[in-house]
């Protein structure tokens, strides 16, 4: 891995989940699929990466923790957001939203990679953080 500076990333630190939904915005709004995407952060909580998770179809999106820490691991991050994008627009979560938050909550914890600073749900005009609500 080699470290390079970034012009991608204007905000250079996350300090609220709408920091997180602004720079992930751009790249889950107009899909017209799920996609799921990690944010690796170092310990300032500044990006360092964000890599396109998951691809799936119109409402579903297939992710496994294991697949996740992966990178966070190889990444060196200090703690991970992790956002994915529902084409109906309606940010609310579903019940298997919740189910692999916690299951890669718990995953990152057994790593020592606090998850989920949160997870977000990314729509056009506005998002759900599961952490806000209670679900971290």
């Amino acid at each position: 891995m080699v470290r390079e500076s970034s012009v991608l990333y204007k905000n250079r630190r996350i300090k609220s989940p709408e920091d997180a939904y602004q720079l992930l915005k751009p790249f889950l709004v107009d899909s017209d699929r799920e996609q799921l995407v990690l944010l690796t952060l170092d310990t300032k909580n500044q990006p360092t990466a964000i890599h396109t998770f998951s691809v799936g179809t119109l409402n579903s999106s297939l992710v496994h923790p294991r697949e996740i820490m992966k990178v966070a691991v190889l990444a060196n991050s200090a703690s991970i957001i992790i956002a994915h994008n529902h084409p109906s627009q309606d940010p609310t979560e579903s019940r298997e939203d919740v189910e692999v938050t916690r299951r890669i909550d718990e995953a990152g914890k057994i790593l020592g990679i606090e998850l989920l600073l949160d997870h977000l749900i990314v729509c056009e005009d506005n998002f759900v953080s599961l952490k806000e609500k209670g679900h971290l």
